[in-house]
């Protein structure tokens, strides 16, 4: 479920966006919470913005406002998608400062709202933990692609490293590497690193924080380039 908050001082407006929001969503069939607030200090008063995944934040509102509004909900923990709506463009640009996702302007445009809501969904769903899932005889064993560091193998086994721990289990090192996505790169027959954590490329070393790895001639190349894309994004 996508929870969605509303904060707004001007009813009408809490109620147009809702609408229009609800219409989107039900279209698209997906499953959805929305919560409205009148003020910024009813929304920060309690402890629901933690969960929420979007929140339409109204700029202009009176005493506490929505730059001030989302400085503290980031100071709080608040992870989720802010989009700023206002009557005025010149404040969009202090989003910045509190990573605003989008901003919208006032009076509301439908197809306006429903493109950067769609924007919104799709980077939620790009935030997603991956996992990567053996099953065995015994056993599912579910790994978080974002903590892991890297895979090995050795013979029949497959070693996983992550960040807090080290998973093994039977596997062939060529089947997992076509699963993985992108930002996992072979530099040998038997290893696979994450390009997150690369930090150093050697002649003939990945170094990865505290681990390395060798690099064959084979897949030097490769790695190079898919090393060099990462370092651009």
């Amino acid at each position: 479920m996508i929870k969605i908050g509303i904060c707004d001082d001007e009813q009408q407006m809490r109620k147009t966006l809702r609408q229009i929001l609800e219409q989107v969503l039900q279209l698209r069939g997906t499953d959805h919470q929305i919560s409205e607030y009148g003020s910024g200090e009813e929304l920060t008063a309690g402890i629901s913005y933690l969960d929420t995944d979007i929140l339409f934040l109204d700029i202009e509102m009176k005493n506490l406002d929505g730059i001030e509004t989302a400085k503290l909900l980031r100071k709080k923990g608040m992870k989720g998608i802010i989009i700023f709506v206002t009557a005025y463009p010149d404040f969009v640009f202090q989003g910045y400062e509190v990573h605003a996702f989008h901003y919208i302007l006032k009076p509301y445009r439908k197809e306006k709202i429903e493109e950067v809501l769609s924007q919104a969904l799709n980077e939620l769903e790009l935030s997603k933990e991956q996992y990567f899932v053996i099953e065995q005889k015994a056993r599912i064993i579910r790994i978080p692609l974002t903590q892991t560091i890297a895979f090995s193998s050795d013979r029949r086994k497959v070693l996983a490293l992550l960040k807090e721990e080290t998973i093994d289990f039977y596997g062939k090192i060529d089947e997992i590497y076509r699963e993985l996505p992108t930002c996992f790169i072979r530099t040998h027959n038997r290893y696979i690193v994450n390009l997150n954590y690369v930090t150093t490329l050697e002649k003939d070393r990945c170094i990865l924080g505290a681990h390395s790895f060798p690099i064959s001639r084979t897949f030097r190349q490769e790695l190079e380039t898919a090393f060099a894309r990462a370092m651009l994004k």
